[in-house]
């Protein structure tokens, strides 16, 4: 347990070491939230009643496609899933440790969103608070599993960025923290409705479990695990 626990450390301390990870978990949405935080309530002030939910859906969404990639693909390189083996490291460590240290790193920024953004811009803190960290920690855990199967199966940071921005994008323009999901067209509508994005933030919003929302989060999760797994078990068996 405590070498478990040691790993866990080392990999966040790593996390913030590397420049590429430490600006999507940190740097970049910390400005975006300032920036964008200036814009929208002096475009809509109505935008303070859902600002404190958007930022920590971009915070998220970045630092788990973006961010958390990254790390695996740099440790299953050949060379180090060689060393892997050779001394025994079982192959599914590194994940959970890249999982858990990304799911502290982004919590510790949704945290200072949540409570930076009332004070700054006078954002409307949720409702029901309990509820609200609940479907934020149910939204990062599975957009973890989703950023875990892009760095085990994407073998270039180059590749991922592609990758990682076919997801990214469409899951902000079509989740409704740019603007309300109404406005789309039916088609993009129900398209964002394969998205994690869109469900963690109309339940983030609402304080509110939404039955399909939390099943679509839940089947991603377990498929997003299957794969994973499948994965592992490639990688082992070369």
């Amino acid at each position: 347990m405590n070498a478990f626990l040691y790993g866990i450390f080392i990999h966040w301390k790593q996390d913030i070491r590397n420049r590429n990870v430490f600006l999507t978990y940190y740097v970049i949405p910390i400005i975006f939230f300032g920036f964008m935080g200036v814009i929208f309530t002096s475009i809509n002030p109505e935008a303070k009643d859902t600002l404190i939910q958007s930022m920590t859906v971009f915070a998220i969404t970045m630092g788990t496609l973006l961010g958390a990639p990254t790390s695996l693909i740099e440790l299953y390189s050949d060379d180090i899933t060689k060393a892997f083996k050779v001394g025994g490291i079982p192959l599914w460590m590194p994940v959970v440790n890249n999982f858990i240290s990304g799911f502290i790193h982004l919590s510790v920024v949704s945290l200072i969103i949540f409570m930076s953004a009332p004070i700054i811009f006078d954002a409307k803190v949720p409702s029901h608070i309990f509820v609200y960290f609940v479907v934020m920690s149910l939204f990062l855990i599975v957009s973890l599993f989703i950023g875990s199967l892009l760095g085990l199966y994407i073998k270039s940071v180059s590749k991922l960025t592609m990758f990682s921005q076919l997801i990214f994008l469409p899951s902000l323009m079509l989740s409704g923290i740019m603007f309300p999901t109404s406005m789309l067209p039916n088609v993009l509508e129900k398209v964002g409705i394969a998205f994690p994005a869109k469900w963690g933030f109309e339940m983030m919003v609402t304080c509110q479990f939404d039955y399909l929302g939390l099943s679509v989060i839940l089947s991603l999760s377990v498929l997003s695990f299957i794969l994973i797994k499948m994965k592992l078990n490639t990688i082992a068996q070369v």
